[in-house]
């Protein structure tokens, strides 16, 4: 039997995590969750996740940040990252894909196009 596909959501509001929390646990997903880069790191030293999405303005470590750190860390390298943020620029975007960012969503997200997002993504 398949296990879920666990995501990590990483975001500093807490309105936004509830809004991912449910979304993607009624498409079947696990979600555990992370305030920001730096508790994001400090959960994925201990535990693994399939999938990460990660918001971009956070205070601590934001998610450029967040997304060159796993980057650089041997067992992250090829991990899903998926920016879920309300810029839209792309200069944004382009330094998110040099940081290894595998996707990008706009806020506010569409449920449906998020479970699709993440589908795509997921081994």
């Amino acid at each position: 039997m398949s296990h879920p596909t666990k995501i990590l959501t990483v975001d500093d509001s807490a309105s936004m995590r509830a809004l991912l929390l449910h979304a993607l646990q009624a498409q079947g997903f696990e979600v555990v969750q992370a305030e920001d880069g730096i508790e994001a790191l400090e959960w994925l030293a201990a535990n693994d996740a399939d999938i990460v999405i990660t918001d971009i303005n956070m205070p601590r470590l934001d998610g450029f940040g967040l997304i060159e750190r796993l980057r650089s860390i041997a067992r992250h390298r090829d991990r899903p990252i998926l920016v879920l943020t309300t810029e839209s620029s792309d200069e944004k975007k382009a330094r998110a894909r040099q940081a290894g960012a595998t996707g990008w969503i706009v806020k506010p997200f569409d449920p449906e196009k998020l479970a699709t997002a993440v589908r795509r993504v997921a081994h």
